[in-house]
């Protein structure tokens, strides 16, 4: 099976499953995006739009990353993009534990398949997902390695439609993203599940 296969078999696998969320959303929406891209963007939730049309950050947030992607020489066919959870909340609350947990799988495996480089954080739900302790306002814009991955923990694009002034810090980091690609493969091997902080100011510099 080819990693496009893989991919496809993941996607409907997601579309077909049963969850708490399942009822009360029109459709699931899996990750969109190419298998072979060496970043993954991890989102909270679909909102009513992604709901709507089945894909991840297609609404107003979508519109956000895709201008940051832009930004830096990307686009989405460059990358891969998903979420948490595979379900919108009703009202787009926040999913609670339990609902996360039952998108667990789903996730791991897109991971495994990808075996990305970078994994970028967006927003708060992500992060505590995968680091627990830490708070979006402290390690934003700050690499870390967990074991044989490597996260990027940057503020949530919906976050800039709430609050403009976060656009600034929001594109700051962004504009890490393509030097960090080209550090990663300098950094030592780190044992399994220890993490440590990679990214140091000097290597994130903007001139």
């Amino acid at each position: 099976m080819t990693k496009q296969e893989a991919i496809a078999q993941i996607s409907k696998d997601i579309r077909e499953h049963t969850c708490s969320l399942r009822a009360g959303c029109i459709q699931a929406v899996p990750g969109d995006g190419s298998p072979d891209s060496e970043i993954v963007f991890i989102g909270e939730g679909p909102g009513k739009v992604e709901d709507e049309q089945g894909r991840p950050f297609v609404g107003p947030a979508g519109k956000v990353l895709d201008k940051l992607l832009l930004s830096i020489g990307m686009q989405r066919s460059d990358v891969y993009i998903t979420n948490v959870v595979k379900c919108r909340p009703p009202e787009n609350r926040d999913p609670s534990p339990s609902e996360v947990a039952e998108h667990a799988e789903f996730l791991a495996h897109e991971l495994e398949l990808i075996k990305p480089k970078l994994i970028v954080l967006l927003g708060r739900h992500a992060l505590h997902w995968f680091l627990p302790n830490e708070q979006i306002g402290k390690v934003r814009g700050r690499a870390k390695r967990q074991g044989d991955k490597i996260f990027f923990p940057v503020y949530h694009p919906a976050a800039v439609l709430h609050n403009p002034p976060l656009m600034k810090d929001l594109q700051e980091d962004f504009n890490k993203i393509p030097v960090l690609l080209k550090k990663i493969d300098e950094l030592p091997p780190v044992a399994a599940n220890v993490e440590s902080d990679v990214a140091q100011s000097t290597l994130f510099e903007i001139k």
